[in-house]
């Protein structure tokens, strides 16, 4: 039975993918630093394995792998790096500690999750490690811009780790979605009004699912993002055709 390990997996898209995959009857491990919020998923999911994980610590990332795998003799298809924080607000106006949180949550703690997961992804041939991007990541976004920051990091960290890890058949992809209708999307960014909230959790789920059964062409490709809508859709193809100053013109619309 194939595994999946979803941080931030206790509300929103994280929730989502899990049901999405549950249904599929993956070994699904849903991990979250809201204990509260993680009682409800057992609740309704006694089926699914859950635990605490504080994304920015290496040792809760090596307790929580280890008893989830524990489960599933010891290898892991998937790890979703789904945890993510948003504080919406000109960088002048948001505190040091937020621009920190955003910063450790949204990149470090990606980055430590793709380190802690390697050795079990490595044991299981197809392995995945998807990264949840954004849309924010095609051109930088005022008002939001550590968070924005933060997704481009994502961006790079993805490539550059499908190239380390081609030789131990692991695949690695990241997911591009614009406003999703979740609790990142209520901080009443100005974008949020411009593009409206067009995407829901279940969507983003889809695509996640989507990318670990890639096409042919996808594995020829050596494809690494995969957009969630078609607004996403066509703004990152957008950006890699038209001049920088008609980019910056149409992203300075769309945020200020």
């Amino acid at each position: 039975m194939p595994s999946i390990f979803i941080t931030g997996g206790a509300a929103g898209i994280g929730l989502a993918t899990a049901e999405r995959f549950g249904r599929e009857g993956w070994t699904v491990g849903v991990y979250d630093v809201d204990p509260d919020a993680l009682a409800k998923v057992k609740a309704d999911h006694p089926d699914f394995i859950t635990g605490t994980i504080d994304v920015r610590e290496p040792d809760q990332w090596a307790d929580a792998l280890a008893e989830f795998t524990s489960h599933t003799g010891g290898t892991l298809d998937v790890l979703d790096n789904n945890a993510g924080i948003l504080h919406e607000g000109q960088i002048d106006h948001i505190t040091p500690d937020q621009i920190k949180r955003q910063i450790d949550i949204d990149a470090l703690g990606v980055a430590l999750g793709a380190q802690a997961a390697y050795p079990y992804l490595k044991k299981t041939p197809g392995a995945h490690l998807v990264n949840i991007g954004s849309a924010s990541a095609i051109y930088g976004q005022p008002g939001i811009a550590v968070y924005s920051a933060t997704k481009f990091f994502v961006a790079g960290l993805t490539e550059a780790l499908e190239l380390e890890w081609e030789h131990d058949d692991i695949r690695v992809v990241s997911i591009w979605p614009l406003w999703a209708k979740t609790a990142l999307a209520t901080g009443g960014a100005k974008s949020t009004k411009t593009l409206g909230i067009r995407i829901t959790p279940e969507q983003v789920a889809e695509k996640i699912w989507e990318s670990v059964h890639p096409t042919r062409q996808d594995k020829l490709l050596h494809r690494t993002s995969y957009s969630v809508g078609a607004q996403t859709l066509f703004l990152q193809n957008a950006a890699k055709f038209i001049p920088n100053f008609l980019n910056r013109t149409v992203n300075k619309y769309i945020a200020q």
